[in-house]
């Protein structure tokens, strides 16, 4: 398990992601196989993984050289730490690699496949975890391959049939206490990892094959094991309704799921305190199109992760490689593009670590679905469109809880901007602290904002000797956003790796010399937009030039499909796309 210290860039250019694309439509990864046919492609790709974190972060790795701890997981499994560029970081992580792979694999046959709880996400000390669902009986009790014969290499078909039902009462007592064993090394991993709310993305609350159960889920454990858990139920479509997406020409507004059929029977079900500051009516979510569910569920994910408590956060749907990467990388994205996590990583290395790391070699199953039409992989790309705004953005929030007592924003930021670079200008009167965030050294937000005013009469003094200021009327005649504001008069801090340095290093005093940063930085919306975009872009232009799309049935005009037109103009060829 060693750490990552410095790693030479990546170059992760368009080359590198075609080669990436063309490997994963290929064939599934299986770690227990080596990585399958293109064995040296695939080991370009997990070392470049490996680059891509290391920019940012300290980390372990849990060695899955044959799959020996899961067949379809990484063989490089990352455990990160903390920040690479701070000699003491106030979120470090404090999982110990040695027993957290003690407990993956005492717990590892409490989920199906095998598909243990695994940290892919650190975000301000938080584990973000993936993971399939809980396996049934027939699996724990070693009916393993019985799933290939049944599943069709569908996400949603899991695992085993169960021969016996867990209602039989003859073997009810000695399910009951396997239960208790399996899932009960399920529960210590989760606690150790501090996850706390566990969002299960199952429209079912069993999944049902040939009459019989085949999987369980926490919300429907008969023994309430799970009951000390935040439990969400926020089902969402399985990858086969994404052909529906590609048959309307790969158009999700629009494009609802059918509520009523036989197998649907898990309900919404979110905690009341985790609904209240979303503005959400979420009695109405069997009539939201696939873009509006998408987006309302990443808004919940983003509110939860961004919560004051220390508490991690658990995605799963059923096996874990369809909907669960789905949103895992949206959350990857949407918090890069925020500044918050992997803040040196450029668009196309962003692109390609989640592409690589949270699809391919977790073990998403790309041939099989392109074979079937059902491009969920492509939807996610293509749904950065819609969560390029400033209402899904994990910033956003914190500014807004946190500004000093009696005073706003526009104000701080004219401080600021008035007394850079003077050290007796603010002594007199207060000092204003502003933390690191924590994704990455050099990007703030306004949480932990200390000021130690002279009291009112100073402040009063203060707005009255502004008001009249040029920059004053600058600010009240220009109405700058929120966001702009911020950008102008923000203080960029440097990430110091020496051991000498302290917590007191993350604080800086406005008014004293600016610090460089030389990777990252309070992102603004338009910031986050242009950066969601150039993903988006780039993923575009190499999809088409790699996999392509499956062109729908011709118009009776014999028009070409309306995204494969856009594509052609996204790649250059007719002029600009507004897909």
């Amino acid at each position: 398990m060693a750490a990552a210290r410095g790693c030479p860039p990546a170059g992760c250019g368009d080359r590198a992601l075609a080669e990436l694309l063309l490997e994963f439509s290929r064939a599934q990864y299986r770690a227990k196989d080596g990585g399958g046919g293109g064995a040296a492609k695939v080991e370009r790709i997990e070392r470049r993984c490996l680059e891509l974190f290391g920019r940012d972060y300290r980390y372990s790795v849990i060695p899955n050289a044959h799959g020996e701890v899961c067949a379809h997981y990484p063989r490089h499994i990352v455990l990160l730490e903390r920040d690479a560029g701070a000699a003491r970081d106030p979120f470090e992580s404090t999982v110990q690699v040695g027993k957290l792979q003690d407990l993956i694999n005492r717990s590892k046959m409490a989920r199906c496949r095998g598909r243990f709880v695994c940290p892919v996400i650190l975000y301000k000390g938080k584990h973000i975890c993936r993971s399939a669902t809980l396996a049934g009986w027939g699996e724990l009790y070693g009916r393993t391959g019985y799933n290939y014969i049944f599943s069709g290499g569908s996400d949603d078909a899991w695992a085993d049939a169960e021969d016996i039902s867990e209602e039989d009462s003859a073997l009810r007592n000695a399910d009951s206490q396997l239960f208790d064993k399996v899932r009960g090394h399920d529960i210590k991993l989760l606690r150790y990892l501090s996850v706390r709310y566990i969002c299960d993305l199952m429209v079912e609350n069993k999944k049902v094959k040939f009459g019989l159960n085949v999987t369980s889920s926490e919300k429907v454990d008969k023994a309430q094991r799970y009951a000390d858990f935040t439990l969400l139920s926020i089902p969402y479509p399985g990858c086969e309704f994404f052909k529906e997406y590609k048959d309307r020409d790969y158009t999700a507004e629009g494009l609802i799921f059918n509520w009523k059929q036989d197998y649907v029977d898990a309900p919404l079900s979110i905690p009341v305190s985790l609904t209240q500051s979303l503005n959400i009516d979420w009695s109405e979510y069997q009539s939201w199109d696939l873009v509006q569910q998408t987006q309302n569920y990443l808004k919940l994910l983003i509110s939860i992760i961004n919560s004051d408590d220390d508490s991690g956060l658990l995605v799963h749907c059923i096996s874990g490689w369809d909907r669960t990467p789905l949103f895992i990388s949206l959350l990857r994205l949407s918090l890069w593009a925020d500044g918050l996590i992997h803040a040196s990583l450029e668009p196309s290395e962003i692109l390609y670590l989640t592409v690589a790391y949270d699809w391919f070699l977790f073990g998403h199953m790309l041939v099989d679905r392109l074979s079937k039409g059902e491009e969920i992989f492509f939807f996610c790309f293509n749904f950065l469109k819609h969560i390029t705004s400033e209402e899904f953005s994990a910033v956003k929030s914190q500014r807004r809880k946190s500004l000093p007592p009696g005073f706003t924003l526009e104000e701080i930021c004219m401080l600021q901007q008035r007394d850079r670079g003077s050290t007796t200008s603010l002594s007199s009167d207060f000092s204003l602290g502003l933390e690191s965030s924590p994704g990455a050294a050099g990007s703030f937000t306004y949480e932990a904002v200390e000021l130690m005013p002279a009291g009112a009469q100073a402040q009063a003094a203060w707005r009255k000797s502004c008001a009249s200021s040029p920059q004053a009327v600058l600010w009240n005649r220009t109405q700058q956003s929120e966001d702009r504001l911020l950008s102008t008069g923000m203080v960029e801090a440097k990430s110091s790796s020496s051991s000498s340095s302290t917590h007191s290093d993350n604080f800086l005093r406005i008014g004293s010399s600016p610090l460089e940063v030389p990777k990252s930085r309070l992102v603004t919306a338009s910031d986050r937009e242009s950066r969601l975009e150039e993903v988006r872009s780039a993923f575009l232009a190499s999809y088409s030039r790699t996999i392509g799309l499956k062109a729908v049935p011709p118009s009776p005009s014999g028009a070409i499909g309306g995204l494969l037109e856009q594509f052609v103009r996204g790649v250059g060829l007719r002029g600009s796309s507004t897909l």
